[in-house]
This record gives C-alpha cells, structure tokens and sequence, in this order.
C-alpha cells in the first residue's frame, strides 16, 4: 500500500497542470471552470509559454481549417533583407514572412504579379550595380557614368577599326611583321610616358583629383581624335599612334589614381571593397553596350553608304557627350578629405555665416578649376616656401628674425603673378617641419583673417614702401591680432569640422606646399628643407 500510494504521488508531481489535446488555438475568452491548477510543487512555467498565453487572449483568430480568409495575427518583429521589408504573421497554425506594408493577395491578379516581377527585376538591377550602403549623390554619378562609358566605349571601337584600316589589316598588300612591329612600338612608348606622367604628378591626384581627372579626360579624347585621323595618313601611322596611346596611356593613369579617392566618398560603413567591386561591373556592363553601339553603327555604314557621309561627325558628337557626362559625373563627387583649397573655402565660409560647410557645399563652390584661376583673387594664400625674389623684403627679414621654437609656422607677405604681367600682393604661410594638421588649420585660419583685416585697406598697403615704418607697424599689429583671435577660434572651428564630415586628421598638401622649415640652433638663421 505505501508503494503503491508513493507511485501514485510520484506520478501525479509529473503530469502536466494542462490536459493534452489537439494544436492549441488562441481564444479570446479561456473556460476557466476546466481549467486545472498547478501543482504548487512543480516549477514555474515557461516565461515564453506565459507571454503566449497572454497574447491568446488578445487575439482571435480562425479556427476553421482551410480556411482561405482567415485573419493574421502581425508579429512586432520587421527582417531587413536586400532592400526589402518583411514581416512575421501567425496565422494560428504557422509562422509567415510577407512584405511589410502589403496585404496578402485574394487571388490571382495579372496586373500585381506584373507589377511585382517588375518591381523584383528593378531590384535585381540595383542590387547588381549598386552598393547596399552609399551616399545619396553616387545615383547622380552613375546616371552620368552610363553616359560617359558607352560614348567612350563606342569611339574606341571606331578608332581601333581606324587603326586597323591604316595599319593595312585586310589588305593583301600589308606587311604582318611590319603591322606588329609598329604595334609593339606604340604600345611600348605608351607605357613608358605613363611611368614618367604618374611619377612626376604625384600628390596632385590627391590634392587637385577633379581637374585632374577630366583634364586627362579631355587628353584621353584627343588620343581617340588622332587615331581616328591613322586612315587617312597610314604613312605616318607610328607616329601619330604613338602620339595618341601616350594621351590614352596618361589618362588611363588618371584615372586608376584617381579612382580610389572617388569610390572612397560614397562608401559609409568602410564597404570600400564593395564599392570598387560594383564600379567594375558597371564598366564592364557599360562598355559593352557602347561595343553594341558601335556594332550597330557599322552595320548601317555597310548597309546604307550615305551613313558613311556622316561618320566625320560621330566622333565630335560622342567626344562633347563624354566629356560632359564626365563634367556632370564629377559634380556628384563630394571628398570629405581636407587640402588647401578646400580649408580656404571652409575658413571663408565661416568667417561669414560662423557655420561650416558640408562637403556637398564645397564641392559645389570648388568645381573643377580646369583652367586654374583661383589665384585671381586679392591677397590670395599660398603654402610653402619663402621666395627671396618675390617677398617684402624688410617684412620677411623683420619675421624671419623673430620667430622662436615654439612657432610651428610663419605669415609674411609677398608678391603674386596675377596674369602673364600684372603682380599683386599675396599672403604666404610657411610650416615649420613638426607642425601637424592643426597647426597648419591655425595658420590658415589666421591667415584668411589677415586677409579680411587687410582688403578695407589694401590700396594704402600697396603703394607704400616696404620699408616705411607705418606699413610695418601695421602688418605687424595685423599679424598678432589675428593669431591671437585664430588660436582662440581654431578648438571650436575644428569641432565643427568633425561635425560637419570633415577629415581633420591629415590635410592633403601637393610638392610645393609639402616644403617645410627648420630652426637652426646655432644662430638665428632658418634653414629651409
């Protein structure tokens, strides 16, 4: 009797406080007078099995089985998956994953599943050309790049057959080993100024990347004119090939030099990789199309020969369309990386409003300066190097005379080449060797406040003697003002560089305004570097 009382109370500390039945529904009211209490003795219940309880009596759902309009009950829980939204539903016996935002369809409709194959194949496309995480602008860019690489793509075609035709391929009269050796020797001396272009350029891809970029571009489409121009001197042909691979060449250079910073400022969360990536499908994919464009353009020239009246004027029209697709492209570039230029125009901009600028907004004020003018201005503001021909004597003398160890940079004025004749007066700022980036913020901030303080009165300036005591005493009174007033302002000004996108950490200098100073010890000379 006691073993048997003790396997009936064992058994009963076992059985569930529920009676086992079919897949539970949710309900909205529960009959608690069947309902069994637990056992005191046995453990809590499954939190996870509690909250869906509770959720059961919130919700009413369908209990008819296979029925086609029974309601869903929407889960709080949204997935993110390749640029499209869907969410988690229970419809009382599974767990769904529908689009979020849309209801499920009643039935078969020609028009939705349309619309959704195309919305489907959209995506595909983006997703093959696009990079999940970019800046807004890069749509802007690689409408224009489509543009760019198809005309481009298109008048290599044109030029190569050019080529062909003047090199003699398809003539009885040609010379095979002559054509390749002709061939070799262009290609060969191409390279060899490509080595020479990217070694003398240097930091200008950093510092000037736009105008670098479309000038080349602009040289690119000159090569592609020459070639085109082989047929009808064919006598000339290694010359005039070897003229036009050296500006291909030259250009191609460009722009793999250039290409990194680009695909830099449209990444966000360091997808650099990915970035690089999609950018080389969308050439490969463009340049095709521009292939087809070409193939299309023969095949009317054989087809009807008046096109062939027309084919002079195919390369003007393909080379503007390129050029100005490339124009428009680099609009969309923003750089968040600081150079000269860039922090003068930022400086100016907050001297003004007291707001910094974002990258989009100096992209737009800085353009592509294809023609170099920003040196018209008054008082305009180089880095590097003292020049004793073209400085205020006394001025340079006076500065060079005072500076200390602790200066990390020097201000003194001198003359500019404004035009081939005409010289104005110019505001130079020299970096010490150790001075970092933000000492060479201070200084151009002191130096573009100079330049405010001096403008009102630039006449007087001017056409003073460089040695009269009142000219000096005031470049010298200007000078301490404004650094005061820049060491001052330069900790609030950098913060807001930081806010504003701006890299601060290094600023991009070009071979000239890389030129740095040292003190020497022994006297009160400065030794330049």
């Amino acid at each position: 009797m006691q073993s048997a009382s003790h396997l009936n109370s064992h058994s009963r500390l076992h059985q569930y406080p529920w009676h086992h039945r079919k897949t539970p529904r949710f309900r909205s009211s529960i009959d608690q007078s069947n309902s069994v209490r637990p056992n005191l003795s046995l453990p809590p219940k499954n939190p996870t099995f509690s909250k869906l309880s509770k959720l059961s009596r919130r919700f009413k759902l369908e209990e008819i089985e296979g029925c086609e309009g029974r309601s869903l009950l929407p889960l709080p829980v949204v997935v993110h998956r390749a640029g499209k939204s869907s969410r988690y539903l229970w419809d009382g016996a599974h767990l769904r994953l529908e689009g979020f935002d849309r209801e499920p369809a009643d039935g078969f409709r020609f028009g939705d599943e349309f619309q959704r194959l195309f919305q489907m194949l959209g995506e595909a496309i983006r997703h093959l050309f696009v990079p999940r995480q970019v800046q807004d602008n890069y749509m802007g860019y690689l409408k224009w790049k489509v543009l760019h690489r198809v005309s481009s793509s298109a008048l290599q075609v044109l030029a190569t057959q050019a080529m062909f035709r003047a090199i003699g391929f398809g003539s009885s009269h040609s010379l095979p080993s002559a054509a390749a050796l002709n061939w070799v020797l262009k290609d060969g001396l191409g390279r060899l100024s490509r080595c020479i272009y990217t070694a003398s350029l240097g930091s200008a891809f950093d510092t000037n990347l736009k105008r670098v970029r479309f000038s080349t571009s602009v040289l690119f489409s000159l090569g592609i004119g020459i070639e085109l121009l082989t047929p009808a001197f064919p006598q000339y042909f290694l010359l005039l090939a070897t003229v036009a691979n050296i500006a291909k060449s030259i250009s191609l250079a460009a722009y793999l030099a250039t290409g990194t910073a680009i695909h830099r400022s449209f990444a966000i969360t360091d997808n650099l990789g990915e970035v690089s990536a999609k950018s080389q499908i969308q050439t490969v994919c463009f340049d095709n199309l521009g292939l087809l464009l070409a193939a299309l353009l023969n095949i009317l020239c054989k087809i009807n020969q008046r096109f062939q009246a027309g084919l002079p004027l195919i390369y003007p029209i393909f080379a503007a369309v390129d050029l100005f697709a490339i124009y428009q492209g680099l609009k969309f570039v923003h750089l968040q990386t600081l150079t000269k230029d860039r922090l003068e125009i930022i400086i100016n901009t907050w001297l003004c409003s007291g707001v910094v600028p974002s990258p989009a907004e100096v992209s737009s004020k800085e353009g592509i300066d294809v023609l170099m003018n920003k040196g018209s201005k008054l008082w305009p503001i180089r880095i590097g190097c003292l020049d004793p021909k073209d400085s205020f004597s006394m001025v340079s003398v006076l500065t060079i005379q005072s500076l200390r160890h602790e200066d990390l940079y020097f201000i003194c004025m001198e003359i500019s080449q404004k035009g081939l004749t005409r010289k104005q007066p110019g505001i130079l700022l020299s970096l010490q060797e150790t001075a970092v980036s933000s000492d060479i913020i201070i200084g151009l901030l002191q130096a573009c406040l100079i330049r405010k303080m001096l403008l009102p009165r630039s006449s007087s300036i001017c056409n003073a003697s460089s040695t009269e005591d009142s000219m000096l005493a005031e470049w010298f009174k200007v000078v301490e003002d404004s650094k005061l007033r820049a060491i001052r302002e330069s900790t609030h000004l950098i913060e807001e560089l930081q806010r504003a996108g701006w890299v601060v950490k290094n600023i991009l200098l070009n071979f000239q305004e890389q030129i740095r100073y040292s003190l020497v010890r022994e006297d009160s000379y400065t030794r330049i570097h």
